[in-house]
């Protein structure tokens, strides 16, 4: 219960916070002003945390901890299971949105002359990405890296314009990686963050040299 509150927190959170960054982009069209609000956001947030572990009981600042090293160690199974729950119906939500998103990936002007209600369709993705991200986080941590390795390297394997086997990709890799870097942590008895840190800095930084 007490895990299934944390992941409506974070949700309802998420999506707040998406929403007023949606529409703070609207009046700031400077991309650099988008980047400082991420920064002022996460200095907020890091010191509201720093304020409750300041005050937290030893065996609440252990639980912090041990979660923020990332891992579903110590996760049971019936929180693995409202998990499942809530990240197949953020899974539901973004198969459904596929369809709009095609049609907007042509262009906005294109994607009105077949009836995608844009509006709609961008809170749709707020909702479905607060959905996954955030639960997925409250319940196993903040790990590190995933997220922005796994869409880049389907995007390398596979043609990025085709959006349903990009779905397919980002799953299936994406469990992939993470179960091997479970392992990994497990063999080597080393936080899960650390592993998907030492893998992912030097993945990332190929990348970036390789756009170059």
């Amino acid at each position: 219960l007490q895990h299934s509150l944390i992941s409506i927190f974070a949700i309802c959170g998420s999506v707040i916070l998406l929403i007023f960054l949606l529409i703070f982009s609207k009046n700031f069209k400077d991309s650099s002003y988008i980047i400082i609000f991420g920064f002022l956001v996460s200095a907020l947030a890091g010191a509201v945390i720093s304020i409750l572990q300041f005050y937290a009981e030893n065996e609440s600042l252990k639980s912090y901890i041990l979660w923020s090293f990332g891992g579903n160690n110590q996760v049971s199974f019936s929180q693995n299971l409202v998990l499942a729950v809530l990240v197949s119906l953020g899974l539901i939500i973004t198969f459904k949105a596929i369809k709009p998103l095609i049609g907007m990936s042509l262009g906005e002007d294109y994607a009105k002359t077949f009836g995608v209600n844009l509006t709609q369709l961008k809170y749709t993705i707020i909702i479905a990405s607060s959905l996954l991200s955030a639960s997925v986080t409250a319940f196993l941590g903040p790990v590190l890296f995933i997220g922005v390795i796994v869409p880049h390297f389907c995007r390398m394997i596979w043609n990025p314009a085709q959006l349903w086997h990009q779905w397919i990709l980002n799953i299936l890799i994406g469990a992939l990686i993470m179960e091997l870097f479970s392992i990994i942590s497990e063999i080597w008895q080393m936080p899960l963050n650390i592993i998907s840190s030492l893998f992912g800095i030097p993945v990332i930084f190929l990348m970036m040299m390789k756009k170059r």
